[in-house]
């Protein structure tokens, strides 16, 4: 009967997922919004097909949150976290002290006791990291400045919690027995975990988190990988986070904070794709069923029963977040539009709450009544919130564009040209003007207003336009386009363009403008049909320039610079496939092609079979010309 029960929540879950998720995607609402869609369908209050194991189902897809943790510090390499600590701890602490205070006094004055009152600015300060970069990340915003500020501050809550839980026992007014009632739980060869052993084992534990994700880990995925197991590579990663997680929470730390610091620890292993693409899979389920079981634990029953009561709670919770939120991002030199965005992004409660909540009932720190209205509050906060970043999108951003006197994203009136061109800088100019000059439309978008005004001015026909939007490419006729060219100077957003297009449009040609080395092996990994490096052919004519004053014949530093180039295409490939993996291999060979080209060069200046042709060289020939006309000269 077990079995059968866990099969049938398992298809419960499943069904409802695979059902809603498709429709809120389709109609723009977003993943996140059609999971906890779908968990207050299937919840006790709507189809009463999942009960109270949803509880236990959101314990366990919690750990979803914790792989996400895990990825993203993959992503981050130590020295990007350090230039990040003004944020994390300058944004991040002044938000969750001042949202404590404004809504602990709030709540003081709603006729609370000053604990109560503390506690609860505590418990709704913190916001949820999984719907926020969940959905962020669904919307390709994670790289843009609200982005950026919303993890900050999500660091720092999770930061923040095991504090947090250290100081409920003692707003309880027993600071001995709660304090002992807390760590007593948690024990090490049967040792209670206290005091100054738990300061020396939490620094331990990171220390060792460190030294092995920095010098073991590498050697252990190494010899997994030789065994060709793909399952076996899998349950390394997944142990290895399972094992972080219960070592964290051993002494008292959230797992969620192990995992990301073990991510940033491995971004620069060379396996770190492999695990990325390994969990990958494991973290959407998961994440998935924590929104579903969150959707399913909304109760209903009390909304009904104090509806304009619950309702104003909501509204006031999201209020002050907002505006205290609204007020650091500017501080913190946000424009609007990011701003407004970072805004809504945090301005619900977080998973956390349920853990605080249920904690302080316990220590005694609030009531029951005053439990189920918080955490009714929060839940509903969790579920509006794709709604409030759909309405930043669709309502609020077009107004701060239109307030600041930005043009709207232009309408698009040719929709069958050849080639579509995104970006018309310096570079697209250049390449634009070469097309039409062959008599070859193009649709040319940029995303750069004074831009777009200059080259207007001068006869270009350019659309304002952000080219790794979904319907701005469709306008733009990429259906029936041909070539896509990719001029953008921005990588991440070049880079957004690209997997748009190979996912969206793969019967497009892909040509791409290389801003630097890592853009140019993101491209090959990618493997799009050809790139450019914006400075390169510029700079060998001008090397080519400075041979010829160098008293070098035209011919042989043309035929150099073929050499250098072709070498350079060569050398580009062949790195590639050391780029990210042993990095001592990957300068030692950089080095040995270095030595190569030298060589080669010192080749080419030794063979002589090419000196007399002069039949192309233009001023060879003219100096040719001169001698003949002065020997005429003489003659005559």
């Amino acid at each position: 009967m077990h079995q059968q029960d866990f099969f049938h929540q398992a298809l419960v879950y499943l069904l409802a997922a695979v059902v809603s998720v498709p429709i809120a995607k389709r109609l723009g609402f977003g993943s996140v919004l059609g999971y906890l869609l779908a968990g207050i369908i299937i919840g006790p209050f709507v189809l009463g097909l999942i009960g109270s194991e949803g509880e236990d189902v959101m314990h366990f897809a919690e750990f979803g949150v914790v792989m996400m943790l895990l990825l993203i510090g993959l992503e981050l390499k130590p020295n990007l976290l350090w230039q990040m600590r003004k944020s994390i701890f300058g944004l991040g602490g002044l938000q969750l002290l001042l949202t404590t205070a404004v809504i602990g006094g709030v709540v003081i004055l709603l006729g609370t006791s000053p604990t109560e009152g503390l506690a609860i600015g505590l418990m709704l300060g913190l916001s949820s990291t999984a719907i926020v970069l969940q959905t962020l990340a669904e919307k390709g915003l994670m790289k843009q400045a609200a982005g950026q500020a919303s993890f900050s501050v999500l660091l720092f809550q999770d930061m923040a919690v095991i504090p947090i839980l250290a100081l409920l026992p003692l707003l309880a007014g027993h600071e001995l027995e709660g304090a002992a009632a807390h760590t007593e739980v948690r024990q090490l060869a049967g040792i209670p975990i206290t005091g100054w052993f738990q300061v020396v084992l939490i620094i331990g534990v990171i220390t060792g988190i460190v030294l092995v994700g920095r010098y073991l880990a590498q050697f252990i995925f190494r010899v997994i990988a030789r065994t060709g197991l793909r399952e076996i590579f899998t349950a390394t990663a997944l142990l290895m986070i399972i094992a972080i997680a219960i070592v964290m929470d051993l002494v008292g730390l959230s797992p969620a904070l192990g995992a990301f610091l073990a991510g940033v620890v491995l971004a620069n292993n060379e396996y770190r794709h492999e695990i990325e693409a390994d969990i990958e899979p494991f973290k959407g389920l998961l994440l998935g069923l924590f929104f579903i079981s969150v959707g399913a634990s909304i109760n209903f029953s009390l909304l009904w029963q104090s509806p304009g009561l619950i309702v104003g709670l909501l509204f006031g919770l999201i209020g002050i977040k907002f505006l205290v939120l609204f007020v650091l991002g500017r501080f913190f030199g946000l424009n609007y539009g990011q701003n407004t965005l970072f805004s809504f992004a945090l301005a619900q409660g977080g998973e956390f709450a349920f853990v605080l909540v249920a904690f302080s009932m316990e220590k005694g720190v609030i009531a029951g009544s005053m439990a189920d209205m918080i955490l009714m509050v929060v839940a509903l906060s969790m579920a509006v919130t794709p709604l409030l970043l759909l309405m930043n999108d669709k309502v609020i951003q077009p107004l701060v564009i239109r307030t600041k006197n930005e043009p709207e994203h232009d309408r698009i009136e040719e929709s069958d040209n050849p080639v579509i061109i995104a970006g018309f800088g310096r570079f697209g100019v250049v390449l634009g003007r070469f097309l039409i000059a062959n008599g070859i439309k193009a649709t040319i978008l940029d995303d750069n207003p004074d831009n777009i005004e200059v080259l207007r001015k001068f006869g270009f026909k350019v659309y304002y336009g952000d080219a790794s939007r979904p319907d701005l490419l469709k306008a733009a006729g990429c259906e029936n386009a041909s070539v896509m060219v990719v001029a953008v100077d921005d990588k991440q957003k070049s880079l957004q363009i690209i997997d748009l297009v190979q996912r969206t449009y793969p019967q497009l040609k892909i040509l791409v403008r290389a801003v630097d080395m890592d853009h140019t092996y993101e491209l090959l990994k990618r493997g799009i049909d050809g790139f450019e490096r914006d400075t390169f052919e510029s700079s060998l004519k001008l090397a080519v320039r400075a041979l010829t004053q160098l008293g070098y014949q035209n011919y042989q530093a043309h035929r150099l610079a073929h050499t250098f180039r072709q070498h350079n295409h060569m050398v580009v490939r062949e790195l590639f496939k050391h780029h990210g993996e042993d990095e001592k291999k990957y300068l030692s060979q950089t080095k040995k092609y270095a030595s190569d080209l030298e060589e080669l060069f010192r080749a080419e200046l030794e063979d002589t079979s090419h000196h007399s042709d002069h039949s192309w060289d233009v001023e060879s020939l003219r100096e040719e010309i001169r001698e003949i006309y002065a020997e005429k000269d003489k003659k005559d």
